[in-house]
């Protein structure tokens, strides 16, 4: 540093400004007036600073890990880094304009974060499992954790069956009876707007299980109803480049469950074999090759009677329902599907929910529900056989209405709100008629009138 005073000089020998962590290439200094002077320091680099800095220091720190310390020390997000330099670099550095430079983020923070990871911890103790589901789901697991020489282990297991059987439930509760945290995929994340993003959030995925993996906790991937998702349900699905990619995916992946790298990577790294676990309804409307043997494994979920029962005691556990009770409303509806008992249930609890409402009023419900410290609590309905039975038969009726009464067709031929029968007359009116005329003259004359109706309507 040089001081300027009059005629004469004087040399003044300054210290570099000791700068903290930076960066190679980087020009740092100060600028400071001293008696109206204005001092200008020597300019010094991130590196000429940090050779300074660590010879003052007699070397290297015993704890650096790197030649860089400024950059090994840097744990800040680098995709925020890039977001707060915009506009703070020259533009000659940003690349082009628009979303093209490189002062924008690759990705945001909804991306790259792990928010597919689930804990099981919440879910409580005594529900049901079926033997032969957790049998088939341990079996699996362990097939692919284990070293089997010169056998060929399925990495997919795929568990199909009818709706409402309860398939992802009882996935959940074996993931937990196992200690596995799983990675979560559902159908609706097998589609997007831009092609090769449903392929690419696979392999993320299914790289964040892997890493769970090597952190040393047991983890699977989960996929939910692959085939609504990846599947052709009919020649009015649109088969799209995403339908098309998912497949490949997941085909290439259990190919080579050790080498799945993001799209655009092609140095070959081994990663943990991740086992992949996933439910459908009806699994021929997957991609052929993708559900052959040697690449998923394929388990028809139908409970039996016992399961059934065993899973109503579960449903029922604190409502202080006996066994035999329940094994007659389980005998009682034999045709229905397991989340059928789980909707008798929530149905018994409409007399209790009817009552608050009257005792609350209509125009005080958003006030007494929303943003009410007091929580809401009913006691506990007292349920019998009898009342299942009631509710069980109305939800009954429910179902046959809806295949019934098929309005679609009604109102696409134009014609009034189908009765009983699926007639386009009222039941009233038909009763009426038969009361009156007998019932076959009744019947004769409800039929030209709807006939005359159908007329009209077209």
């Amino acid at each position: 540093m040089q001081v300027i005073t009059g005629s004469s000089s004087l040399q003044i020998r300054a210290q570099a400004p000791v700068v903290g962590p930076c960066f190679s290439g980087r020009t740092v200094g100060f600028r400071n007036s001293l008696s109206g002077r204005r001092l200008l320091g020597e300019r010094s680099n991130g590196a000429i600073a940090f050779a300074q800095k660590q010879s003052n220091r007699g070397g290297p720190s015993k704890s650096q890990v790197g030649r860089w310390k400024g950059l090994d020390e840097d744990d800040s997000d680098d995709q925020e880094d890039i977001t707060r330099g915009r506009d703070r670099v020259e533009a000659l550095y940003q690349g082009n304009y628009g979303t093209g430079g490189t002062h924008n983020a690759v990705m945001s923070s909804s991306e790259y974060l792990q928010t597919s990871a689930k804990n099981l911890n919440n879910i409580e103790d005594g529900y049901y499992i079926a033997p032969a589901f957790l049998d088939k789901i341990g079996i699996h697991i362990a097939k692919n954790f284990l070293d089997l020489p010169k056998i060929k282990v399925p990495l997919i297991l795929g568990i199909w069956g009818g709706k409402g059987q309860g398939k992802t439930f009882q996935v959940t509760l074996a993931f937990k009876k196992l200690n596995i945290n799983p990675i979560i995929m559902s159908a609706g994340e097998l589609e997007s707007g831009n092609a090769g993003e449903p392929a690419k959030l696979i392999r993320q995925r299914y790289r964040e299980a892997a890493d769970t993996i090597k952190k040393g906790k047991m983890s699977s991937m989960f996929i939910n109803d692959l085939d609504a998702g990846a599947g052709r349900m009919g020649g009015t699905t649109q088969y799209t480049v995403n339908n098309q990619m998912v497949n490949a995916t997941l085909m290439n992946i259990a190919d080579n469950p050790t080498n799945v790298q993001m799209p655009g990577v092609y140095k070959e790294e081994t990663i943990n074999r991740v086992p992949i676990v996933c439910t459908g309804n009806d699994f021929s409307t997957l991609y052929a090759p993708l559900i052959r043997d040697g690449r998923m494994e394929k388990f028809y979920w139908a409970p039996t009677r016992e399961d059934r029962v065993g899973v109503c005691t579960g449903i029922f556990q604190h409502d202080d329902v006996g066994d035999k009770e329940i094994q007659e409303v389980v005998d009682a509806f034999p045709g229905q599907t397991i989340d059928f008992f789980g909707a008798l249930r929530a149905r018994v609890y409409d007399d209790r929910v009817r009552e608050f409402v009257k005792d609350t009023g209509l125009e005080n419900i958003g006030k007494r529900l929303i943003n009410n410290r007091e929580k809401v609590q009913f006691e506990a309905p007292n349920i019998t056989t009898d009342l299942l039975l009631k509710y069980g038969r109305a939800l009954v009726d429910e179902q046959e209405n809806v295949k019934r009464v098929q309005l679609a067709d009604q109102y696409m031929s134009g014609a009034e709100l189908a009765g009983v029968s699926g007639r386009s007359m009222p039941d009233e009116i038909v009763r009426e008629v038969i009361e009156d005329l007998g019932e076959e003259k009744g019947r004769q004359v409800v039929q030209e009138m709807e006939k005359k109706l159908e007329a009209q309507a077209k």
